[in-house]
């Protein structure tokens, strides 16, 4: 039986690790290790409930457990500031890497939503979930539920709308003269005492 209830877990780990990741990386706001951390934490406790939850949907439960992670960590810990790369050039026409920045600019965007807020259109649009389900996943009634998104939404598209302003390029910083070799001092003596400045 033990043997039985290992295979059928690390199966469905195997088969949603992707997928449940993911979720994680979003709900974190793209932080990498954040969502590795959660999603092991809610595989750890998957594990202890996989007898009751196996035959039902364990894949909701790893996600409503991840949900609830989530946010009790974005109240919990100051995670400091985030560095951004450089800004790369603005794609040119028929740049298929325009997708690639596009999906990575709404990630670090999403980032910047109240974690309910992030949660709960992470829930209702990435995960295609019903509001019922979003709002018992959130622990709200249906309507704050439809609030949070509403809001999340509304928000994601006037930060989308910002233009994004490029950096300087090298090229207009004003370059630097090289130093001059300096002739080394023989003694102490030689050199005239600087007066205290009041």
């Amino acid at each position: 039986m033990g043997r039985l209830r290992t295979d059928e877990f690390d199966r469905f780990v195997a088969v949603r690790w992707s997928a449940l990741h993911h979720l994680a990386r979003l709900l974190t706001g793209g932080d990498r290790h954040r969502a590795e951390d959660l999603l092991q934490e809610a595989l750890v406790k998957l594990w202890f409930a996989w007898p009751r939850v196996a035959e039902q949907a364990p894949e909701a439960y790893v996600r409503r457990v991840l949900v609830r992670a989530a946010a009790r960590s974005a109240r919990r810990r100051w995670w400091g500031e985030q560095p951004v790369a450089e800004m790369p050039d603005p794609p040119g026409v028929g740049d298929e890497s325009a997708v690639v920045d596009e999906r990575t600019r709404l990630e670090a965007v999403l980032a910047l939503l109240p974690a309910r807020q992030r949660a709960a259109v992470v829930l209702r649009y990435y995960q295609d979930l019903p509001e019922q389900q979003v709002a018992r996943l959130l622990g709200c009634p249906v309507g704050t539920a439809r609030s949070l998104t509403s809001r999340g939404v509304a928000r994601l598209r006037r930060l989308m709308a910002e233009p994004v302003e490029p950096l300087d390029s090298v090229e207009s910083v004003a370059p630097v003269e090289p130093v001059k070799s300096v002739e080394p001092v023989e003694s102490v003596e030689s050199v005239a005492p600087v007066a205290p400045v009041e």
